[in-house]
């Protein structure tokens, strides 16, 4: 089982830059897997498992099951607010990526891990949910709503803070996870989050009331993934 992997923090960098630079970590993994299907075991090439940090510019993706009717403004309204907007290949409806957001890009070889796609995403809201453990923030699941919710069991206003979409395709994984940090929230009045209508957004520093260490917090989420998947970092 293959349980190293290496981490890369890109810092800010556009979206659409940084889909394509998955796309190729992506088809260069999925290439070796197909090329091992063809050698003996002792022939094997190692799989490179990774981890990418990122912070995206103002941009809002819309999955491919998404409704074009979760995004609340035109383009020249986006323009306006500094914003881009594509329709990308992961799962789930429609999300806003920005400053002070941890977005997350795990590309897995699922079959190294032992790991359904269920599974896999259940990992992802285990690692934040444990982060948050450690800023005093109790999260939850909710059935039927991928990512990390809190006050997910109605004991008050239900509100999501980690949002999760994914891609996978024989196993091997890309897109992932957005955690609020220091995000600016007011962008998510423009579009249904993840097409919830009756749901809100939190982020790290709303509910502490005060603006969060980022770089702290980055350390955090890649400490718990490191636990939660038994992987180890190599540079």
């Amino acid at each position: 089982m293959n349980r190293e992997g290496i981490f890369e923090d890109l810092g800010i960098r556009d979206y659409k830059e940084t889909w394509d630079y998955q796309e190729e970590l992506f088809q260069n993994l999925m290439a070796v897997k197909l090329k091992n299907r063809t050698l003996a075991p002792d022939e094997y090439v190692k799989q490179v498992n990774r981890l990418l940090f990122v912070e995206h510019p103002h941009v809002y993706t819309l999955g491919r099951n998404g409704s074009d009717k979760n995004l609340l403004v035109n383009h020249i309204q986006l323009q306006a607010r500094d914003a881009s907007f594509y329709r990308i290949d992961r799962g789930g409806d429609i999300t806003y990526h920005g400053p002070g957001q941890i977005v997350g890009y795990p590309l897995l070889d699922l079959e190294e891990f032992g790991l359904t796609l269920k599974d896999y995403i259940e990992c992802i809201e285990e690692v934040i949910i444990r982060s948050l453990r450690e800023y005093g923030i109790e999260a939850v699941r909710m059935k039927g709503a991928t990512g990390v919710w809190l006050d997910g069991q109605g004991q008050g206003q239900t509100r999501k803070i980690c949002a999760i979409g994914v891609k996978a395709s024989r196993h091997i994984t890309m897109h992932g996870f957005a955690f609020n940090i220091n995000t600016d929230l007011d962008y998510f009045n423009h579009i249904n989050p993840c097409g919830y209508t009756d749901k809100g957004v939190t982020s790290l520093a709303k509910e502490l009331g005060k603006k969060q260490d980022f770089e702290k917090a980055k350390i955090v989420v890649m400490k718990n993934f490191e636990e939660v998947f038994g992987i180890n970092w190599k540079s």
